[in-house]
Parts: C-alpha cells; sequence; structure tokens
C-alpha cells in the first residue's frame, strides 16, 4: 500500500505541469484563439526560470522569469494572430520551433549548472497520516498552488462579468464587439494571461519537478496540455482530473519497471503518447458533444470592419 501511496502522490506532481499549462491553454481557446506553441513557450521559459534560479537561488524568483518570458512570446504570437490575422496553427507551430531551437541554442551554458537543493515541503500533522501523509500533503506548494488556480478560474469564467466576457469573445466576437467591447485587447490579455501559465509549468518543470537544464526536456508536455483541453471539453475541473489520469500513466511506467515487470522501457516510454491517442480518438466518436462544448469562434480570424 506505500507504494500505491507514493505512486497516487508521484501521479499529482506529474500532473501539476500538465494542468497549469493545459489551464492557460483553455483561457486561450476560451477567447478563441488556438495556440500550438505551448511546447516552445515551456522550454524557453523553463530555460528562463532555471537560469533565474542559478544566479539568483530563488524558486520564486525562476517562477516570475518563466511566466514573464511566456506572457512575452505569448503576446507575440498574439499581436501576430490578432492584430495581422496570420493564420492561428501556423504561427502557433512556427512559434513552437522557434522555442525549441532557441532555448537549445541559448541553454548550451546551463547544462551542468546545479540548483540549490530544496528543502522537503510537508504540511505539518497531516503528512505523518499514515498513507494519505505521503500521497497528498509531502508536495510541493506549486501542487496546491495549482488547484486554487482551478477554482479560481471556475469562479472567473463562470461567476464573473469579466469571464462572461471572456466567453462571449470566445463565441461570438462580432457580437460582443458591436456592444463595445475591445475584442482585440481582450483576446490579446487572454493569450498573455496563458502565456504565463505555460510559461509558470516551464519553470516548474526545470526548477523544482526535474531541478536540471537539458535540451527538450519538456518532452512533449505542451502537446499532451494541448490534447488535454479537448479532453477536457473546455472545463477547468475536467482539466484537473485529465492531468491527473495523464501523470499517472505517466509514472506508472516507473512503478512497473521498479517492481520488475517484464515489458520493453521503449514501450512504457510511450505510454502517456498512446494515452493521448485513445483518449482523443475516443471522444471523436462523439463530434456533437465536442461542438457543443468547443467555443464557436475558436482558430477563426476576427475582422472589426467585417
Amino acid at each position: 500500500m506505500e507504494s500505491i501511496a507514493l505512486l497516487i502522490g508521484a501521479s499529482l506532481n506529474a500532473g501539476t505541469v500538465l494542468a497549469i499549462a493545459s489551464l492557460g491553454l483553455l483561457i486561450n481557446e476560451k477567447a478563441g484563439i488556438v495556440n500550438l506553441g505551448a511546447e516552445g513557450l515551456m522550454l524557453c521559459a523553463a530555460l528562463a526560470g532555471f537560469a533565474t534560479v542559478v544566479h539568483t537561488g530563488s524558486t520564486v524568483a525562476g517562477f516570475a522569469a518563466g511566466m514573464a518570458v511566456g506572457a512575452l512570446l505569448a503576446g507575440v504570437f498574439g499581436v501576430l494572430v490578432i492584430w495581422l490575422n496570420t493564420n492561428q496553427y501556423a504561427t502557433g507551430l512556427a512559434l513552437s520551433l522557434f522555442g525549441a531551437g532557441f532555448s537549445a541554442f541559448a541553454g548550451t551554458s546551463f547544462v551542468q549548472a546545479k540548483l540549490p537543493s530544496l528543502p522537503p515541503f510537508t504540511i505539518p500533522v497531516l503528512a505523518d497520516i499514515p498513507l494519505l501523509g505521503p500521497m497528498l500533503f509531502r508536495h510541493h506548494p506549486m501542487v496546491y498552488v495549482c488547484v486554487g488556480l482551478v477554482l479560481g478560474l471556475i469562479w472567473f469564467l463562470y461567476r464573473t462579468r469579466a469571464g462572461l466576457v471572456l466567453r462571449s469573445v470566445g463565441e461570438s466576437p462580432e457580437s460582443a464587439h458591436a456592444l463595445g467591447y475591445p475584442v482585440r485587447r481582450i483576446r490579446l490579455m487572454a493569450v498573455m494571461a496563458g502565456g504565463g501559465l505555460c510559461g509558470l509549468a516551464g519553470a516548474y518543470v526545470s526548477t523544482v519537478y526535474t531541478p536540471l537544464w537539458v535540451e527538450g526536456m519538456i518532452a512533449g508536455k505542451g502537446w499532451i496540455a494541448l490534447a488535454l483541453t479537448t479532453f477536457a471539453t473546455w472545463r477547468p475541473a475536467r482539466v484537473l482530473l485529465g492531468a491527473y489520469l495523464f501523470g499517472f500513466v505517466t509514472m506508472l511506467q516507473f512503478h512497473l519497471q521498479g517492481i520488475g515487470v517484464n515489458v520493453p522501457s521503449q514501450f512504457l516510454t510511450m505510454m502517456p503518447y498512446l494515452a493521448t491517442i485513445v483518449v482523443l480518438v475516443l471522444i471523436s466518436r462523439n463530434p456533437t458533444w465536442i461542438r457543443i462544448n468547443m467555443p464557436t469562434s475558436i482558430g477563426k480570424p476576427f475582422y472589426p470592419g467585417a
């Protein structure tokens, strides 16, 4: 039972990365913008966060640097697709490729760098509970911040006027524009906020989750996060549950290797991505269900004068 508790605890840690990035992409898509550049954003933010912690010793400063870089790159993407009306998919792919290449080039001097060790994080008293302690109460604070982000986003989207405006911009930008709302500025703010969250996820990977820098260390998590928003039908609570599910699949490979299951390591490594494909195939069997939940104007350019 102890090993199962540790497996679930590791799954929560792994799922946190996906959940934070997916929440950022969900904000983008609620505003009608598809950002395929999450992988590149997270790589650049991971490098920025790692470099900041190397020079300052502060994990919080690393998180802030990652968010700033993510928001900056997302802002560039937003200007291109919102004001210049470039193709969202092509621009996002270009951003992803740029982020992968730039982070590999700029990060060569940090490959051998080491971060200061972090103290173990525990919640007093609760961490000593058998099974539940290692499962739920011995995680980095960002794991709990992630749950707070989900609750905050649910409240923002469905309980505030600003959230209603954001959803209306994603559903019918023409109607929102006719009512006097600055659709382009709202979309840009949403894209930058989403980029900031992707940046936070990237910085968390390089400074806490696996505290080192290697080229391509995000390893497809940006793409899984993108698929996760569709899997969760654009609902924040489902994003969190889906992220923990994918985190469990990711950690399961190490658990199976640890107990000596005779399965090729290459097959275990591909399990998270295989799970992504299977989930997307399953939900694609009911396109009506996706259309009901999907923002109507997602991926479509907006022309104010039209």
